[in-house]
């Protein structure tokens, strides 16, 4: 059997904490908030945390007196205590309890058999965290940031490329420290490291400003880069918003890539990938 089907076919034994954010200590109720995921391994800890506006706002409708900058400062705190310390990752995680706000809490640790440990923490996020939303008959709706980049790891998967790519990728080396944004995908052919990101349309248009801003930093750090912004759908002429995205981002030489169009793009990119990698 070819070594890299063998190599997907082997499971990794993983854990994972589901983080619960409690604002009221007095009432036993609570928000999951994030995962955390740990390759004993390697040390790695992966990390996936509520990040959508919508779903934010939907917090502070459940609880008003939450503590925003408490939530918004959170990743990057989290980050910061793994970082250069895989050798001690478990250790961390088991005293956290003891160091973490009070309003902060992990769920108990539970184990797992991962063939894609990335796969997995997407698969808890979206079973145990992301707010459940209402699909169309029939189908599913592709509406959100989260959508939209789970739906490229599938078409990644299918190439046979996540594997070749780095996931979330943290920004703050080219921009600042503390800088809590991480871009979805990053692959390098050809001499070219490329950055894929996800923005939704219709829900966080906002995502391509913070995507140019980050394009034109990454770039005084990286001689040769390319940008797409992977998109739920086509971009509307007559739609003001859609416009605006459309402006921003080609003003900042980024591709818009449709999901309609990504599964070619993957399956075009995928031989030089896999070549460069051999």
């Amino acid at each position: 059997m070819p070594e890299e089907s063998l190599s997907e076919e082997m499971l990794k034994p993983c854990a994972y904490h589901v983080v619960r954010y409690q604002p009221n200590l007095i009432r036993d109720e609570w928000v999951n908030i994030g995962v955390l995921l740990l390759d004993p391994a390697t040390g790695r800890v992966r990390q996936r945390w509520l990040e959508e506006p919508a779903d934010l706002a939907r917090l502070r409708r459940m609880h008003p007196a939450a503590d925003e900058e408490l939530l918004l400062r959170l990743p990057g705190e989290f980050y910061r205590q793994f970082a250069g310390r895989e050798l001690d990752a478990q250790a961390i995680l088991d005293k956290f309890d003891e160091t973490l706000s009070n309003a902060i809490q992990l769920a108990p640790r539970k184990g797992l058999l991962a063939r894609d440990a990335d796969a997995e923490m997407e698969r808890i996020f979206r079973e145990q965290v992301e707010p459940l939303r209402e699909p169309r008959r029939g189908v599913v709706e592709i509406r959100t940031r989260n959508d939209v980049r789970a739906r490229a790891a599938d078409y990644f998967r299918s190439e046979k490329i996540l594997r070749l790519m780095q996931r979330s990728v943290r920004v703050e080396e080219f921009t600042a420290p503390g800088d809590p944004m991480r871009i979805d995908f990053s692959y390098r052919r050809n001499g070219t490291r490329g950055f894929l990101h996800s923005v939704a349309l219709g829900r966080d248009p906002g995502q391509a400003k913070l995507l140019a801003f980050t394009a034109g930093a990454i770039r005084q750090h990286v001689k040769h880069t390319e940008f797409l912004a992977v998109t739920e759908r086509e971009p509307h002429r007559e739609n003001q918003r859609d416009r605006f995205v459309s402006k921003i981002l080609a003003e900042s030489n980024i591709r818009v890539l449709p999901l309609g169009d990504l599964r070619k793009w993957a399956h075009d990119v995928a031989p030089v990938l896999k070549a460069e990698s051999a």
